[in-house]
């Protein structure tokens, strides 16, 4: 069969994007083929955009196209929910329900790996911790999510500032058949009274 290279290597770097095989990035290669001239030059200029002018906010490490973002300088500060990663900010803001401020760690803990708590952004967190009167652990109900959040909530409870964890369990809509061990114990163990 006959290659076309630049269609090929357009192809590869959409396989780069996460949750895009191979078929995806063929359709999203064919797409940018079809687009007008200047629409792919339109499609190329928000790349080169968003990657020049997006970095992380100094304070909190959440995504921003300025040194401080919005969040950081609006809102109440009091309340810091701790996260794993920056777009893990954009999924709770949808819920409308957080008035607080965030702070992203850029990972989790995990010995295996050789990631401690100097490789991940904790210092950063204690040194925000003047005036906070809760600590909200918003990290992933898995292993590294939840040791990461024990680790935490150890160093900031004898500071007296309230500690909690996001509760997690069967998601609705959900049936309980399909639901894990793991899952339904934790929804289990998070009941509330009705």
């Amino acid at each position: 069969m006959n290659t076309i290279r630049s269609l090929d290597r357009l192809v590869a770097q959409f396989t780069k994007l996460p949750g895009v095989g191979a078929k995806t990035a063929q359709r999203f290669a064919y797409r940018v083929i079809n687009m007008t001239e200047a629409e792919a030059n339109e499609f190329a200029q928000a790349i080169t955009d968003a990657k020049n002018s997006v970095g992380y906010c100094k304070v909190c490490g959440g995504y921003t196209d300025k040194e401080v973002c919005d969040i950081c300088e609006t809102r109440d500060k009091s309340v810091i929910c701790v996260v794993k990663e920056p777009k893990d900010i954009a999924a709770l803001e949808k819920t409308k329900d957080f008035g607080g401020v965030y702070h992203v760690l850029h990972g989790t803990l995990n010995p295996l790996l050789g990631i401690g708590p100097d490789d991940i952004r904790i210092k950063e967190l204690l040194g925000r911790l003047d005036g906070v009167k809760e600590v909200i652990m918003a990290t992933n109900p898995d292993v590294e999510g939840e040791a990461t959040a024990v680790y935490i909530a150890r160093l900031i409870k004898p500071m007296g500032i309230k500690v909690t964890k996001i509760a997690s369990g069967i998601s609705i809509g959900s049936d309980i058949e399909y639901a894990d061990e793991v899952t339904l114990s934790r929804a289990l163990a998070d009941r509330k009274p009705l």
